[in-house]
Parts: structure tokens; sequence; C-alpha cells
């Protein structure tokens, strides 16, 4: 590990908001909007950057858990930015607060979940399944 796994530690991610990130072509509504899973997907990346330089080798972090607001629309064209900080760790789960903005206000908050786990164990097991 690069460095420890920790409270405190925190990681963005950015995205213009395009039509196939729209709530019409989600299929989670039917407004040229940001999407609401759209709007989770970003907030998932920015936990993972957050953790990222902490993974050893053959590991990753899947999501177990998300509990968020969508608290403001936001147009086709708009920057969005996400930011989640890790609030707790106790053992392989990492808890993560997260918000997301767009170019004029808070559009998105709440808590993400995830789980450290052996990517290659993880998929063999997922394999077997089939």
């Amino acid at each position: 590990m690069a460095q420890e796994l920790k409270p405190g530690l925190s990681g963005e991610s950015y995205t213009v908001i395009t039509e196939f990130m729209t709530a019409r072509a989600q299929g989670s509504g039917t407004l040229d909007v940001y999407a609401t899973p759209a709007m989770v997907a970003l907030m998932e990346a920015a936990a993972c950057n957050a953790i990222e330089a902490t993974l050893d080798e053959g590991m990753t972090t899947v999501g177990i858990e998300i509990r968020v607001q969508h608290l403001a629309a936001s147009p086709v064209g708009e920057e969005v930015r996400a930011l989640a900080e890790v609030t707790a760790v106790d053992g392989r789960r990492i808890v993560f607060d997260v918000r997301a903005w767009d170019e004029r206000e808070l559009i998105g908050e709440g808590v993400h979940v995830r789980y450290l786990i052996d990517t290659e164990r993880f998929m063999n097991r997922v394999r077997s399944n089939e």
C-alpha cells in the first residue's frame, strides 16, 4: 500500500453531462436532465479515486450500499464534480460521505459503502456461478 487506508482520504471525479447521461436515456425518468444513476456512478468513481493509492496489487473494492438524495436538476452540457471522503474503515468495509455539484449548486449528497476484495478470488467465484 502506498498510503494507509483511513478516514480523511478523499477523491474526486468529473464529467460533462451528455445526452446518454439523462434520465430519459438511462431509463430512470422522462426528462433530459442528469440522471440519478449517472450521478451515483460519478460518486462511486470519486470513492474509488479516494482509496486507489492504498490498494495492494490484486485488490479492489466493490460498492455494496449507497444512500443518496438527488437535490437539483442539471442540464446537458454542464460540468459535474463529485467528492468522496472516507469517514470510517471497519476491516474490509469502507464508508464514504459523497457529494456532487454542477456549475451552480450542490446537486446530490449521501453515504456510500464499499468492500475491499481480492479481485481474482472474487471473479473466480462469479464465474463459478455461471
